[in-house]
């Protein structure tokens, strides 16, 4: 599903957040992304999602070296992910049902398709009866379910979750963290990372670990030498 080879991202000025960064995440497979901030998590998920390109090396997403994708093709790429953030960037002037549309709009399904689609999405989160309310409404839990009815309503693939407990409480960071493994029990790729090491442990998936840019650790590559 996704490889990392020998990646390097160096931004304007000479900070250089990933050196030489390599790992595979096979399809269908959970992983958690850790390391201090400013080890180069986010980075690492915006090279997945093209929202930054590698200086060097290689990412590739199903095969294809995503490297190369042209600009005018970055939309296509990302309706192969879910992405979801910490600060949940829904738009505060729309509902819940027009935030979790908002993709299938962009991506041209049907009037009659969508509010099926939408329903499904928040009933996964157990939102349905939120569907009519503002953002503003809602508590910061809710409000970050939201953003993950509204990543997985087209169905990508893949997700990916920048820090998407930072802002809740322990409990309500283990009731996200369980949904990601419930859409993984389906199939869907989930990279997570976080900062989080108790949830992490206590989910029990694979972990990658970033230091000043570099992997210090790679599970995912020892269970695969395990094998």
């Amino acid at each position: 599903m996704i490889e990392f080879h020998q990646v390097f991202k160096r931004y304007e000025g000479g900070h250089e957040a990933l050196k030489g960064v390599s790992f595979e995440l096979p399809a269908g497979e959970m992983a958690f992304l850790t390391g201090h901030s400013g080890a180069g998590k986010s980075t690492l998920l915006k090279l997945i999602a093209l929202m930054e390109r590698p200086t060097r090396g290689q990412v590739i997403l199903d095969g294809q070296n995503i490297s190369k994708v042209k600009d005018r093709h970055i939309p296509y790429h990302r309706r192969k992910i879910g992405m979801i953030f910490q600060d949940h960037r829904l738009l505060f002037d729309r509902t819940v049902f027009d935030n979790v549309a908002l993709p299938l709009i962009i991506a041209g399904v049907s009037d009659r398709e969508i509010p099926k689609r939408v329903r499904a999405a928040l009933d996964k989160v157990g939102l349905l009866s939120k569907e009519k309310q503002l953002p503003i409404q809602l508590s910061g839990g809710e409000q970050q379910r939201v953003g993950i009815a509204r990543a997985v309503v087209n169905k990508p693939p893949l997700l990916l979750a920048d820090e998407p407990t930072g802002n809740l409480d322990p409990e309500l960071s283990a009731d996200i963290m369980n949904l990601f493994a419930e859409f993984n029990q389906v199939g869907v790729s989930v990279l997570i990372a976080s900062h989080d090491l108790a949830l992490i442990a206590r989910m029990r998936h694979p972990v990658i670990t970033l230091k000043e840019g570099r992997t210090i650790r790679n599970e995912l590559a020892e269970a695969a030498f395990d094998e």
